[in-house]
């Protein structure tokens, strides 16, 4: 997997921008990607340090559509640490 392909978008909720006091940024990233895949992908994107990175899957959730019941499909996020002093600028302003 190329690393442009690792990082989908950026996850911009108010407990992610809580997080981002503690040097902390959640982005969606790709199903295969792992942990040294994302550290490489966001040190490459944005020229920070990063110290450790945390992925989960997030389960798809059931939805109902008339009589039909769907299932949405899983995807996986990551959270990840930046030295201190680092910052993206790309949440800046949000």
């Amino acid at each position: 997997m190329h690393l442009y392909d690792v990082l989908r978008h950026p996850l911009v909720t108010e407990k992610n921008t809580d997080l981002q006091i503690q040097g902390k940024y959640v982005f969606e990233v790709a199903d295969g990607a792992n942990k040294m895949q994302v550290k490489q992908a966001v040190e490459m994107a944005f020229k920070v340090d990063v110290t450790a990175v945390n992925i989960m899957t997030v389960h798809g959730k059931k939805k109902r559509m008339g009589r039909r019941e769907v299932q949405k499909p899983s995807w996986k996020k990551a959270i990840v640490t930046l030295k201190a002093g680092d910052k993206i600028e790309l949440f800046e302003g949000v």
